[in-house]
């Protein structure tokens, strides 16, 4: 490299020379002058111009050309035209409505909302206004603990507890106040969140409370603080009483358990009935005899032939069969055998009252003895189904017990029965009508020698030959032995009277109370039908004068022995008082052997002969 491409470097600058002490004084008497002048353009711009009534200095004392290095030196803003009209408002008359706007000073707020803002504000002075203190001594309240009189009325007020301030700092213990929750908490006291819980904490007039602001967050739910000594006062009265609270608990358990029990039951019961509704139930209709004379019975629905009964139409031998029933609860009853006579519409009625007697006389003190009874045969039963019994107690006195029994089958009443038993009194006076003359049971026959005879006459038909057999074989099988006492006999009076003599076969001694349901038994036999022999209608024959239907109404029997003896003779005498319009009324006597009269007996029955009655006319409706 040449010299003459070498880069030339510059020359140094010289050093400046330091100041004088002449240059610093000069410039610092510019400065000094230089201020000097400012605050006094400053004193004068704010001499010219005053404050305004809200002490504030109007924005048009500023020039926008100021000299001041505060000033900005960007100039002044400019409007933008594109705003459109444009609103110049002065800041410095302008007032916080505190509601987040500024309005102007001339436009006040609504009148009626400043003076409804002052009413309420006297109001919360007025509440927390302390009363005045009586002159009186004795009127004015004092503090439970010193007796003072500078009272809490914040305490008074809310937990209607006379305490003073002093007395609370002293007695934390007793008038501090509770958090809700320390309430749950160490007191176990309800909240009554759920509407089923009874709640104490919520009971205002039970245990109340002061409502305070959340120190926590002010948009949370105030605290409720409660009276310690409240509190603890509540809780040992709940503990104390826990004895009757568990027993209260106790009965409402049970009722619950006893509700949810008959709810299985129930539910257990409609399964059980659905099930029952879905099998087939035999609906038999009336009992038919054929040519042998057998009884069958016939499902309506689908033609079964219930041959079961055949058996059970034969009558019992013995008497206790017939009578026998079997007990299904205290007062329910249900019949073992049901006998339908021959040619009968359905079961023999002396069966089912002394079923329903003897029903009646399980539930009664055997102190009490039968003395009458009165029963309605509603519609007839049939032997296929058995009967039950239901007695019920309609009163009962010192000497006397009225019971009703019902007989239901296959879901209807066919029989109800009033029955009522006394406490005997024989040291009462006694009277009684005398027994007829009439030949003694031995001098008699039996009713089916009778039949026999009367089968192997002349003239009788074969169709009657062989119902007089039906009726001598079933007297020969029936636990019952009548004989006849007499034809009939005409009274003085010239009424007609028949006598039997009957008694039951082979019984031991039985008890007086049972001896009165075999009496109740033989009282239905023979009555109804000597009503159509009084008035001359004949049984097996046709026409109009023969009889076409004899059944029972209703039955009466009123006893007055209880030392009857139903395995002896007894004279049974009948009588028809009065029959019309297919109707008539039977009245019966029974006395031992001796001439006692043990019981009267009345009955009410259908009797129809064999005539059609006028044809009903029947009315066609008028047209209008």
């Amino acid at each position: 490299m040449t010299d003459v491409d070498r880069p030339v470097t510059p020359p140094r600058k010289a050093m400046p020379a330091p100041l004088t002490p002449e240059q610093i004084r000069q410039f610092e008497l510019n400065r000094l002058k230089a201020k000097q002048k400012q605050r006094q353009r400053e004193e004068e711009i704010s001499a010219s111009s005053g404050l305004n009534s809200n002490k504030k200095r109007p924005i048009g004392i500023t020039p926008a050309t100021s000299n001041s290095p505060t000033t900005s030196s960007s100039g002044p803003l400019q409007r933008d035209s594109r705003l459109g009209a444009y609103f110049e408002y002065d800041l410095s008359k302008m007032v916080n409505s505190k509601g987040g706007f500024l309005v102007e000073d001339d436009k006040d707020a609504d009148e009626e909302v400043r003076r409804k803002e002052k009413e309420r504000e006297r109001q919360r002075a007025r509440q927390n206004q302390e009363p005045a203190i009586s002159l009186n001594p004795d009127l004015n309240p004092k503090c439970c603990e010193c007796q003072t009189i500078d009272i809490d009325h914040t305490y008074k007020n809310i937990f209607q507890c006379l305490v003073c301030k002093p007395c609370q700092d002293k007695k934390p213990d007793k008038y501090s106040l509770l958090t809700k929750t320390e309430c749950k908490e160490d007191y176990l006291l309800t909240d009554g969140t759920c509407i089923r819980v009874e709640s104490e904490l919520r009971d205002q007039e039970l245990l109340p409370h002061l409502l305070k602001a959340n120190p926590h967050k002010s948009t949370f739910a105030n605290m409720m603080l409660f009276l310690r000594c409240q509190v603890e006062d509540f809780a040992n009265w709940m503990q104390n009483t826990n004895d009757e609270w568990t027993e209260k608990k106790k009965k409402k358990n049970k009722k619950f358990e006893q509700g949810l029990k008959d709810l299985r039951r129930r539910t257990k019961e409609g399964i059980w009935q659905r099930r029952k509704d879905e099998e087939h139930v035999h609906e038999f209709g009336p009992a038919e005899r054929d040519n042998d004379g057998m009884t069958r019975q016939i499902c309506d629905e689908c033609g079964f032939m219930d041959d079961s009964t055949l058996d059970n139409q034969a009558e019992h031998e013995q008497i206790s069969t017939a009578l026998e029933v079997e007990r299904l609860e205290v007062n329910l009853f249900r019949s073992k055998s049901l006998w339908m006579p021959t040619r009968a519409r359905g079961v023999f009625g002396g069966q089912v009252i002394s079923q329903a007697l003897v029903s009646a006389t399980n539930c009664v003190n055997p102190a009490y003895g039968l003395h009458s009874l009165h029963c309605y045969f509603l519609t007839s039963a049939s032997p296929a189904t058995p009967i039950v019994y239901y007695v019920e107690r309609l009163r009962q006195g010192r000497s006397y017990i009225s019971l009703c029994v019902k007989a239901v089958q296959n879901g209807s009443m066919i029989f109800i029965l009033m029955c009522s038993f006394q406490k005997p009194e024989p040291w009462q006076p006694s009277h009684q009508w005398s027994m007829p003359d009439v030949p003694t049971p031995e001098e008699c026959d039996l009713e089916e020698d009778h039949m026999l005879r009367d089968s192997n006459g002349d003239n009788i038909t074969a169709r009657i030959k062989h119902i007089l057999k039906l009726y001598a074989d079933e007297r020969t099988r029936s636990p019952i032995a009548i004989k006849r006492a007499k034809e009939h006999e005409i009274t003085v009076d010239g009424s007609t009277r028949y006598m039997y003599w009957m008694k039951a076969k082979n019984i031991p001694q039985y008890e007086p109370h049972f001896q009165k349901c075999i009496l109740a038994y033989l009282s239905d036999l023979y009555f109804i039908s000597v009503a159509g022999r009084i008035l001359g209608l004949r049984r097996y024959a046709k026409g109009p004068d023969s009889l076409a239907m004899s059944s029972t109404i209703d039955h009466a029997i009123y006893f007055y022995d209880d030392t009857v003896d139903c395995g002896d003779w007894l004279l049974y005498t009948m009588e028809c008082p009065r029959a019309s319009s297919g109707r008539c009324v039977m009245r019966g006597q029974i006395f031992t052997r001796g001439g006692t009269l043990v019981a009267v007996t009345t009955q009410e029955g259908v009797v129809r002969a064999n005539i059609r009655g006028p044809a009903e006319e029947v009315k066609v409706p008028t047209k209008l």
